[in-house]
This record gives structure tokens, sequence and C-alpha cells, in this order.
């Protein structure tokens, strides 16, 4: 699957990804370590990666803004990257690249939920 990882995310997560498989690509990558929110969604969305991030203002700009989708949120810590990855492969196991570009998923030490743009998205 393609990802684009942002700025936020830990160099641990980004080798998990790698390991099992994955594309991965960091903002950093592309000079983008410091760009807005909207361009780093936007840029995603145009090379048809899904973006991970810790940064819960992703969630402002979906629901509240419309601005895109094809967000996971990871909720973690360094004491829950274990359990957080394990949940973050599950997702991305069990849900196909349609399915996560067009969804906005939250991943938990302890589950995940999975939500759909608002029926007005384009």
């Amino acid at each position: 699957m393609k990802l684009l990882l942002d700025q936020d995310v830990y160099a641990i997560t980004a080798n998990f990804l790698r390991h099992i498989g994955h594309d991965v690509l960091l903002v950093a990558e592309i000079g983008l370590s410091q760009a807005p929110d909207e361009e780093i969604l936007s840029t995603a969305q145009q090379q048809g990666r899904i973006l991970i991030t810790r940064d819960r203002d992703y969630g402002n700009l979906v629901f509240v803004q419309a601005r895109g989708f094809g967000v996971i949120y990871l909720r973690i810590l360094s004491t829950t990257v274990k359990a957080v990855h394990n949940e973050l492969q599950k997702v991305l196991e069990n849900y196909s690249e349609v399915d996560l570009i067009n969804a906005f998923v939250v991943i938990e030490p302890n589950g995940h939920r999975f939500r759909k743009p608002l029926p007005n998205f384009p």
C-alpha cells in the first residue's frame, strides 16, 4: 500500500511499515516537513497515498472543512507503540487501499474507528 507519513510519525513506525512491505514515503523526503497540513493532505491525494499522522487537526480538515480523506490517525505514545502497530497492521490487512483512501481511520491500542467521508463529499 502507498503511504505518506507526516513529520510527527515515529521513525519506528516508518520502519515497521516498510518491514511489512508497504511503500512508505516521509514528508521530509519530499521537502514538506514544514508544509501546512492542507498541502500535505493534498500531496497525499495527488500521489494516491494514504496519509498517516499523529496530528489530530486532520480530523478538522476532513470532516469540518471537507478538504480530503484517506487519513489514518495514530493515537500512539512511546508506551503503546507495539499495540498500535498491531492494530495498524490489522487495518492495513483487512481493508483495501480503496476503502482506506475513502476513509478517516483512528488507530488506538485497543482497536480502531473507521469513518467514511460525509455523503456530500465528492
